[in-house]
């Protein structure tokens, strides 16, 4: 296998139209180059950046509502949450990301790619829970989803929505996620599929919606 970045394929011209197509190939390049050589990526995840990085975090966006405030957890090298400002200007993206090395490659992102709507905060969810408040939470890879509920679930506001990517273990983790998901007051917990004739396979992901959690509802019945 070639370790050099390929030509996009013909599908991404779709998906990432108008002003996100120069900004997408900027962002195949920083990862490519920088990414690898700063230890984002790995090599090997070069021939597939356009298919299984970018086209794959691209279609999450069909389950992004409109006009929101999305925090990205453990951002990494941006996936999905820049991906995700670059094809949806209308909402705002903050990568939240606890590594230094990481929140300086995704500032130079940020700066390369002339994003408005995207901020990067270094720090963990647990210390950003009840300073502020989020529509959705996006993640790639970063927890099971039992733990991910636990750093997620308070940074939303009430009816606010954890859209986890899990792809085929994504039936299991829900299942195994029952206990925490009724500790952490969640509305509902559903599978959905995205990025039909768009990626090979679809991508799977996770939708919590949140409600209130029965700690918070007790107290507020103090109050």
């Amino acid at each position: 296998m070639s370790d050099e970045l390929p030509e996009p394929p013909e599908i991404a011209r779709d998906v990432f139209a108008g002003e996100a197509w120069d900004r997408a190939n900027t962002f195949a390049d920083l990862l490519a180059g920088p990414g690898v050589v700063r230890g984002l990526l790995g090599p090997r995840e070069v021939p597939r950046i356009w298919d299984r990085h970018l086209l794959n975090c691209a279609v999450v966006a069909e389950a992004v509502p409109p006009d929101v405030r999305l925090v990205d957890i453990g951002s990494g090298a941006g996936l999905p949450g820049l991906v995700l400002a670059i094809v949806r200007q209308d909402i705002t993206v903050t990568l939240l990301e606890p590594l230094l090395r990481r929140t300086v490659f995704l500032e130079e992102c940020v700066q390369a790619l002339k994003l408005d709507n995207v901020e990067v905060l270094r720090g963990r969810a647990e210390e950003l829970a009840g300073k502020r408040e989020f529509d959705v939470a996006s993640a790639r890879a970063v927890a099971p989803l039992d733990r991910l509920l636990t750093w997620a679930m308070p940074l939303l506001r009430e009816g606010g929505e954890l859209i986890a990517m899990k792809g085929e273990r994504a039936a299991g983790e829900l299942a195994e996620a029952q206990e925490q998901l009724r500790a952490s007051g969640a509305r509902t917990a559903e599978l959905v599929t995205v990025g039909r004739g768009k990626v090979e396979p679809p991508a799977t992901l996770v939708r919590v919606v949140a409600g209130r959690a029965p700690e918070r509802a007790r107290r507020r019945r103090r109050r």
